[in-house]
């Protein structure tokens, strides 16, 4: 006895087709939007930003050479207590730590032009905040410097004008 061979219908076959062309378009699809993501930036913002005008009255702990290890307090956005290390030069390039009241401190440096090398020898620049601890752990920002370091004595008054901090 011959066996029939079963043709498949057209339903069949178009069902078939569909089915396959479904799937494939939500493989697709779904492939797409990977690829999407995968290419998306990942954005951070920081959780707050301040505009900050700060003073510091410093005073000398230690001198050698160019080189001045200064502390004290700081007043205005962020009050607290600085440590300033300065290397005075024909340019003045400091780093900073400031121990800001209520927890948290801000870490960075800065770069000037020294203006006069009188008694009272004045620098303008900038500064740039690179990190912290506490609230401040991720603190980025940037501002302008200017300070007079009184020659005798070697204490310094320094501001921080047009800052923006980003933590």
């Amino acid at each position: 006895m011959m066996q029939q061979q079963q043709n498949p219908t057209r339903r069949g076959i178009g069902r078939g087709i569909a089915t396959t062309g479904a799937a494939l378009a939500l493989a697709a699809a779904g492939a797409h939007v990977a690829i999407a993501v995968a290419r998306a930036p990942i954005l951070a913002r920081a959780a707050r930003t301040l505009k900050v005008n700060d003073t510091g009255y410093l005073h000398l702990l230690h001198a050698s050479g160019s080189i001045l290890s200064e502390t004290g307090s700081v007043s205005g956005t962020l009050p607290g207590a600085a440590g300033v290390r300065l290397d005075v030069g024909e340019n003045v390039t400091a780093t900073f730590t400031i121990h800001v009241r209520g927890g948290g401190s801000i870490v960075g440096h800065g770069s000037a032009s020294l203006h006069s090398s009188g008694r009272y020898s004045s620098f303008g620049g900038t500064l740039s905040v690179t990190g912290g601890t506490g609230r401040f752990a991720h603190a980025q920002g940037a501002g302008k410097l200017y300070g007079v370091i009184e020659r005798r004595s070697d204490s310094l008054t320094v501001q921080t004008r047009e800052g923006t901090l980003h933590y």
